[in-house]
């Protein structure tokens, strides 16, 4: 596929992102202080090992038990994952075609899979994939307004539709009800006392003046304006009906919910009776832990220390809840990462690499992409209507 030149725009959100694009003269130390901090973290963690062996989950048994896991259990994870991811790809997808711009299913898997794996691989991992996925956007055809406003409009819904399942998990427990219900009444509260004083005219326009101020500051200032710009129309480009909301609230939801179902599926191979209420806290408090430590790569570490733990609160055995999580990750991390770095080849991202290897490499990642579509189908996000194209209209591929 021909590559469209690259705007000043995207070469200004590049730059922010990697300095290392722009000739940054810094030390080389300085420049990789992110991978030495990342690597100084694992040793240290490596370090403490001898110290807590103690503490640490029977090797032998997290091996027995994964080896005897129950297989349906097991083909759950892997459904569930693909689910989740495969509910990311159609949610981006939902939003191209609301701003007017079709790609292949394929496309759109493999654009999340290499996203995801520059996330949770790299330094500055999350900033790296979305300026990545920008780009493939671009590629694909969308304008620059198009693109952000689908990475905006997608992490806005998938962060809303988490904040919600989190809540809605901590109301069904009955130990952390009282304080979830008081955590809530509180801006509830102040929500229902602002709403009705915002009509009064004077107070409104008091409390918009501050918002209005740095508006006009940020188009002021020549290295945020274009940026400034690009938000302020990106609501613009992207109008979703009401069949779209109800769609794009669904796969934002199921994102979430596959996920925490592949950690549950993961828990009853091995034995394992949590509810599942307790599982999506368990998956929560995994994911506060890893965010709390984003140097490290994935989560690595934290992650998996923090669900072990939550397992065992909820009244796990430590080597059953570690092999969970290890089942879990493998599947959710792991196998993950391996097929969004084939899906980063395919998509002529990687390396200079002979074409008969990169040949092969593209055919590897379309049958993994294939399997990974055909396990996402069996899940009910896949009967989610989407928009038919106009009489005589192709999609852009």
């Amino acid at each position: 596929m021909a590559e469209p030149s690259v705007t000043v725009a995207d070469e200004e959100i590049t730059s922010a992102v990697s300095a290392e694009t722009t000739g940054d003269a810094r030390p080389w130390w300085r420049r990789r202080i992110g991978l030495l901090a990342q690597v100084a973290l694992l040793v240290a963690a490596v370090a403490v090992l001898p110290f807590v062996d103690a503490d640490l989950p029977d090797l032998g048994v997290m091996w027995s038990l994964a080896r005897d896991a129950e297989p349906a259990w097991l083909v759950l994870v892997v459904v569930a994952e693909a689910g989740s991811m495969g509910a990311f790809a159609r949610l981006q997808r939902r939003l191209l075609r609301i701003g007017g711009l079709r790609i292949s299913l394929r496309r759109a898997f493999a654009i999340t899979y290499a996203g995801n794996a520059l996330s949770t691989t790299l330094p500055a991992g999350p900033a790296v994939s979305v300026v990545y996925t920008f780009r493939q956007f671009r590629r694909g055809g969308a304008s620059a307004s198009l693109a952000t406003a689908v990475i905006l409009a997608g992490g806005v819904i998938t962060t809303t539709a988490y904040t919600v399942i989190g809540l809605v998990a901590l109301l069904a427990d009955p130990h952390a009800r009282a304080l979830a219900t008081t955590a809530l009444a509180v801006p509830l509260a102040v929500l229902l006392l602002l709403v009705p004083a915002l009509r009064w005219r004077p107070l409104r326009a008091r409390a918009v003046a501050p918002l209005r101020r740095a508006h006009r500051a940020a188009l002021a200032h020549p290295r945020v304006a274009p940026h400034a710009e690009r938000l302020a129309g990106a609501r613009d480009v992207l109008r979703p009906t009401a069949a779209d909301w109800a769609a794009l609230t669904l796969l934002a939801a199921l994102n979430w919910v596959f996920d925490i179902l592949a950690l549950l599926a993961a828990a009853r191979a091995v034995g394992i009776d949590v509810d599942p209420h307790g599982v999506a806290l368990t998956y929560f408090a995994a994911q506060a832990a890893g965010s709390a430590l984003p140097l490290l790569p994935g989560g690595l570490g934290a992650i998996e220390s923090s669900m072990a733990a939550s397992l065992v609160a909820f009244g796990a055995a430590l080597s059953p809840a570690a092999a969970a999580v290890g089942l879990y990750r493998l599947v959710s991390y792991w196998a993950v990462v391996a097929v969004g770095w084939i899906a980063w080849v395919v998509l002529h991202d990687g390396p200079r690499v002979p074409q008969r290897v990169r040949s092969r490499l593209a055919g590897a990642g379309r049958l993994m992409s294939d399997g990974l579509m055909a396990a996402a189908f069996v899940t009910p996000y896949s009967a989610v209507p989407a928009p038919a194209p106009a009489p005589g209209e192709c999609p852009r591929r």
